[in-house]
């Protein structure tokens, strides 16, 4: 079971991508163009290689894409390379978190604050005994 691709679908696919209508792919390929004539052409399996030649002029696209682009294929690309991590994203994160260290840095912190804390205060009893010497 040979699968074909289907090259006036694949025009289609990269025309709608890049945001362009029927119209002005008509437009750009000449004066005997319209739009139910590029529909028609978007049916095509095969498109002769001249005319994917202007095709692929007027959208920038290779012309090997619209001849071996397979939806199928891509598909099953993607689903069996999504969650390899290949891509950048990871979608099942370790966590390298110890928490008794965290809990560790967190009573070292409160240490902290509370010598900073104690002298403050320590400097407010100075200053009050003074003010009640010189009074």
């Amino acid at each position: 079971m040979e699968q074909r691709v289907h090259q006036g679908r694949n025009v289609k696919r990269f025309r709608e991508m890049l945001g362009i209508k029927q119209e002005a792919l008509a437009y750009d390929l000449g004066e005997d163009w319209n739009q139910k004539k590029i529909s028609m052409l978007e049916q095509k399996d095969v498109i002769e290689d001249n005319l994917l030649k202007q095709i692929s002029n007027s959208l920038k696209i290779p012309v090997e894409a619209f001849q071996n682009f397979d939806e199928e294929q891509a598909i099953n690309i993607i689903s069996n390379n999504f969650n390899d991590q290949s891509n950048g994203y990871n979608y099942y994160p370790t966590f390298n978190v110890n928490p008794i260290e965290k809990w560790i840095e967190a009573l070292e912190e409160i240490k902290r604050l509370n010598l900073e804390l104690l002298k403050t205060k320590d400097e407010h009893i100075r200053v009050l005994e003074k003010l009640l010497k010189d009074k």
